[in-house]
């Protein structure tokens, strides 16, 4: 079984480096993500035994999360200070835009999916459309008899078309390089990447013990950030090592489309497709009007807006030198936020419904 086990992953990252390596020759955008993501994702909906290994996904999430930590100079943590105001408004709009988009689902497929009932169909339309991480959410919803099922396919569908549409729709629209920041060091001291390597994935530990999300990515962005602040340059992280990362990031992504994914209630799914990218254009909007108050890219704050993942996100600014310090704090910022606030949320909501049908 264990040879089995290894088998398929081997095969999965072979998979996966071909589609890199094709997506490199077309000189798509994040190629070393979206290709082993689509491709993964294809091939997985096939019926076919795809693989991810978690120690692997977590490695490639440790390491982005370093490489990010690198941009945050003294510099530039004034400059994400100063938008503290910003922040605090796309907290408010990536809840407000959750309950909305939940509202949206309940009243199409309340009368649809027969045996859910009521309270269950809104909390399911409440986690799926919060924009939050898949697993907490997915988490969340099972502790209040959500379809937990339906949760995590709106999530993971909702990622896939964020991080397709973006990246190629930036792309295709010349809209990239617009970093304003330093990109933190370019060359590698092998001392120095050994030293970070040991801190940081000492830091990813603590938060793993700690049980704080995504504690590899979270762990290692903190203890990157205090060398940067600091004002220590041990190395910069190697463009293979970060590929490398991207690479099994876009696998674990991939595997989560199972041959039963498309079953899942069609409809279902195309309401969380056609919502992800209205979404996208309501972000697109609040981005522009942040950009008004900011002097900063509407690019950039599109990303630190999107309901996309906070490493997909980072990981498209970082690539596409779109203000990866302003994308990165913006992401985690609201992560935290909808991680607290997303249950307290949906009992205040159902507590307000319970007042409401009583009267």
């Amino acid at each position: 079984m264990r040879l089995h086990y290894t088998l398929r992953v081997t095969l999965t990252l072979l998979l996966a480096l071909g589609a890199a390596a094709l997506c490199v020759a077309l000189r798509t955008p994040l190629p070393w993500m979206i290709g082993p993501l689509v491709a993964t994702a294809m091939v997985s909906m096939a019926g076919l035994p795809t693989q991810s290994w978690a120690p692997l996904r977590n490695g490639g999430q440790w390491v982005i999360g370093a490489a990010l930590g690198l941009y945050f100079t003294p510099q530039v943590m004034a400059l994400v200070a100063s938008l503290w105001w910003a922040i605090l408004l796309a907290i408010a709009w990536a809840l407000m835009l959750g309950v909305s988009f939940a509202a949206v689902l309940y009243r199409l497929h309340a009368p649809r999916l027969a045996g859910v009932a009521p309270d269950a169909m809104r909390a399911t339309a409440f986690f799926a459309g919060a924009v939050g991480g898949a697993s907490e959410m997915t988490l969340l919803a099972e502790r209040v008899g959500a379809r937990t099922d339906l949760v995590a396919a709106a999530h993971s569908l909702r990622l896939m078309v964020v991080v397709l549409v973006i990246p190629f729709g930036l792309q295709a629209s010349g809209l990239t390089g617009v970093d304003v920041t330093s990109p933190g060091p370019r060359i590698v001291h092998p001392s120095g990447l050994l030293a970070l390597g040991v801190c940081t994935v000492a830091g990813a530990l603590l938060m793993q013990r700690l049980g704080r999300a995504n504690p590899w990515f979270m762990g290692s962005l903190v203890v990157a950030m205090g060398f940067t602040m600091a004002g220590i340059t041990l190395s910069a992280i190697p463009v293979a090592l970060s590929n490398a990362a991207q690479l099994v990031i876009g696998v674990s992504l991939g595997v989560r489309f199972t041959s039963g994914f498309l079953h899942t209630a069609p409809r279902w799914l195309a309401s969380v497709a056609l919502g992800t990218l209205v979404m996208m254009g309501l972000c697109a909007g609040f981005a522009w009007l942040l950009s008004l108050g900011t002097g900063l890219h509407p690019v950039t704050l599109l990303l630190g807006t999107s309901p996309g993942g906070i490493t997909e996100m980072s990981i498209t600014a970082k690539v596409l030198q779109l203000g990866v310090p302003v994308v990165t704090a913006f992401q985690v910022c609201r992560l935290v936020a909808v991680l607290l606030l997303a249950n307290p949320l949906w009992h205040w909501l159902r507590a307000r419904r319970a007042r409401d049908a009583a009267r």
